[in-house]
């Protein structure tokens, strides 16, 4: 057994003989040993056990040697302790008056849950300060490595001379850096090799003068990993994102980006959040493309900030070069899912306080071909006012002024004002509830240009008023069922919505900002057919719905949902979005049908159906089914089709889509997606792609079949992409977009699993 000896605080360093309790006077070097058991240090009633330089040290060894009053050598086994610090060694020299540790021969020194193992080392053990020759290192929040020398700079700094890092925890590690020079700043969470190179695999795969990198999963500044990526029109796409952590609450990101077909295109990304105002700011620059020759550009920007008593200010301003850079030039860390045509420019002030809420706002379009301009609003003053529950009323109103702008020739400009008041006295229970309401939608307009297809009767200034009565009704019932041993809360949920406005001519009202509604399930208990406030509905029509539900009556976890929904009409729709546009006759609506369901051992099915039963005609359908028995497994089938209609060009949509993701093996897993054109016969998309999940790097590579505009036959125009993701465990975790994307395309997809947490300092105790 070893001999402990404690160094009391204001005494001189004294050994102790037997009997234990004596206290021998300073003189020549004594030698404590033990033959029979553990050596305890006497008990000092009045001396607490502590060194003179602060927390209590102990000295353990085999065999325990002091030299005058303020040094002691240990032999065999020899090791200094405090709260905090461990050194271990097979010989070790300790000095009270300077602090000073000397170990040799299989030092180890543990601090904090972090080791460090070499045949030498020199310690400060209350500065936490010295060095150690030869070493190899382990810290407890992840990384290790080895080096010549280790030099230990205070409790938070450490440098590594000629050595290695690694964050993967595995004996042989996938990959580290090596480096002249590592600087560890524990306080700051970052690391920094000075002529550095990443190895893969034993491969070098880049070197810097300059590498930055976090020592945990928080942000740090340091270059990213790079997205690599091959496309049909920028050809091989290589980005190099570095990332700035300029604050907590403030970062940049600046990603040069390399186009064998294009040149090389810089970008930027600001982001920055407070408690009052939050935005980002990004741009992109390509001085000269190679195709096209011409500068080309991206600026999207946004900002929100949240001023006095419910004032707030914000703007959004987008904005590219010309109308092929989203076709051509979509940032290679995104996939694409089609072409952005409409960028936003638009800037207000909101204000909310109580029932009353306003917006103040101008915006502006930039529209490519083939899109259509929608109208700008230069500008828009918006007031609403909202009460509810007063004697049992819910009442509000709201006013709009709008100047509608449009940068296309011979298009209708001018000004509207409408004010909307409405009146409700909504009865609810848990079994019923009856909701009447009254509303009025006054309109008048000031049209300051007239499109020369207008009618040359067309009015330069009009108004409107056209009230709208609805009554809305519901019951619930409910009980409890049983099906295939499973006990259930079944609800049965009638629903009649019936909606009176009469009929004002509106034919000579410019289209500012209407279109027709959808017509389904979310819209049918609506009191208009129109969005927008351009066009009212007349109607006299009922709807019908009914909805049963299944719940789990533990959980409350709804299991299934039924649906079924029709309007029947007691008068003919006469209002039309154009003029001489006809409308259909008839004496109810398409069937809607709905059905969702949730059942155990990850079975899921959702569908969605309009019906025409007078044509005996299937006007939309969406069916799909899932089962996910666990995480990283799943599959999912679906089923789309919408009859031909002049929206479609007579065209019907037919797509049979499946998506999955499962396990190949224990590392591997496969995701794919494919959404197959059954009247064209052509792909419409598709992805393919795979994630290998090690114990110190993860990899990902997917290609992508996407929709990208439409090509001067007027089909969609189609592109490829392929896009790889490699992943460093311990050294950064950042999505370039792949996993984002396989999200999107499969339903349900669960990502790699995350890495472990770190250990607490205590795991390892020695």
């Amino acid at each position: 057994m070893a001999a402990l000896l404690a160094l009391p605080a204001s005494m001189p360093l004294c050994a102790f003989s037997q009997p234990l309790g004596q206290v021998i006077s300073a003189g020549a070097p004594v030698v404590l040993t033990t033959s029979s058991g553990l050596m305890l240090a006497p008990q000092l009633e009045e001396h607490p056990l502590r060194a003179g330089h602060g927390a209590a040290k102990f000295v353990l060894g085999d065999q325990v040697e002091a030299q005058g009053e303020q040094q002691v050598t240990v032999s065999g086994a020899a090791e200094v302790r405090t709260p905090t610090l461990v050194i271990k060694g097979d010989r070790l020299h300790y000095d009270a008056a300077t602090d000073q540790a000397d170990a040799y021969g299989n030092v180890r020194i543990i601090n904090k849950g972090n080791t460090f193992s070499g045949p030498e080392a020199h310690l400060k053990v209350k500065a936490n300060e010295g060095y150690m020759l030869s070493p190899n290192y382990h810290f407890n929040a992840g990384g290790s490595g080895s080096a010549q020398r280790i030099d230990v700079l205070d409790p938070e700094r450490t440098v590594i001379t000629h050595g290695t890092y690694t964050g993967c925890p595995c004996p042989q590690p996938a990959w580290n850096i090596k480096a002249s020079r590592v600087e560890f700043d524990k306080a700051n969470n970052s690391g920094v090799a000075r002529n550095g190179v990443l190895f893969f695999q034993q491969v070098p795969l880049f070197a810097s003068p300059y590498l930055s990198f976090p020592l945990s999963t928080e942000r740090v500044s340091g270059l990213l990993p790079p997205v690599v990526a091959l496309g049909s029109t920028a050809g091989a796409d290589v980005t190099l994102p570095y990332y700035f952590n300029l604050a907590p609450n403030r970062d940049l990101t600046l990603y040069p980006r390399y186009m064998s077909h294009r040149g090389t295109q810089f970008g930027a990304d600001y982001r920055y959040l407070s408690p009052t105002y939050a935005g980002s700011i990004n741009v992109e620059y390509l001085p000269h493309d190679e195709v096209m020759q011409s500068r080309r550009y991206a600026v999207y920007a946004q900002h929100r900030h949240e001023l006095k008593n419910g004032l707030g200010a914000y703007f959004n301003y987008n904005r590219v070069s010309d109308n092929t850079y989203p076709e051509d030039l979509t940032a290679g860390n995104i996939f694409m899912n089609g072409t952005q045509l409409l960028y936003q420019q638009e800037a207000g002030l909101t204000y909310n306080q109580g029932p009353w809420s306003a917006l103040a706002r101008v915006q502006r379009w930039q529209t490519l071909p083939p899109s259509a301009a929608p109208y700008g609003r230069e500008p828009e003053l918006n007031v609403k006012y909202e009460r509810y529950d007063e004697y049992g009323f819910d009442f509000g109103a709201q006013a709009n002024y709008s100047r509608f702008r449009i940068a296309t020739a011979d298009l209708t400009e001018g000004d509207r004002i409408y004010l909307k008041p409405y009146l409700s006295y909504p009865l609810m229970t848990p079994a019923y509830f009856i909701v009447p309401k009254l509303q009025y939608h006054l309109a008048s307009y000031d049209l300051s240009t007239i499109a020369s297809t207008a009618s040359p009767r067309q009015p330069r200034y009009f108004g409107t008023a056209i009230p709208t009565l609805s009554l809305d009704s519901g019951l619930v019932f409910e009980r409890a069922v049983r099906f295939f041993g499973t006990e259930y809360i079944q609800t049965l949920e009638p629903r009649l919505y019936y909606v009176y406005t009469p009929y004002r001519e509106q034919n000579f009202m410019p289209l500012f900002d209407t279109a027709e509604a959808d017509f389904g399930l979310a819209e049918i208990y609506t009191e208009n057919t129109f969005v927008g406030n351009d066009r009212v509905a007349d109607a006299s029509r009922l709807t019908a719905g009914i909805t049963t539900r299944f719940t789990d009556p533990v959980t409350g976890h709804e299991r299934g949902r039924l649906v079924a929904a029709q309007q029947y009409y007691f008068q003919q729709q006469r209002v039309t979005l154009l003029p001489n546009e006809s409308n259909l006759r008839a004496n109810h609506s398409d069937l809607l049908l709905g059905a969702a369901l949730k059942l155990r051992a990850g079975l899921s099915s959702e569908t969605a159906v309009q019906f025409n039963a007078d044509n005996n005609e299937l006007i939309r359908s969406n069916i799909g089914f899932g089962w996910s028995p666990e995480d990283r497994k799943v599959l999912n089938l679906a089923y789309r089709y919408t009859r031909a209609n002049p929206t479609l060009n007579y065209r019907p949509i037919k797509q049979a889509v499946i998506s999955a993701q499962w396990p190949l093996s224990r590392r591997l897993y496969g995701i794919g997606r494919l959404n197959y054109g059954l009247d064209s016969r052509r792909l419409v998309d598709s992805l393919l792609g795979f994630q290998y999940d090690a114990d110190c790097w993860a990899f990902g590579l997917a290609i992508q079949r996407f929709a990208n505009g439409i090509d001067p036959s007027g089909a969609n125009a189609t592109g490829t992409r392929v896009l790889a993701q490699l992943e460093f465990k311990g050294l950064s975790r950042i999505d370039n977009g792949l996993i984002e994307q396989l999200r999107a395309s499969v339903p349900g997809y669960v990502g790699l699993p995350p890495p472990p947490p770190p250990p607490s300092r205590f795991s390892n105790y020695e």
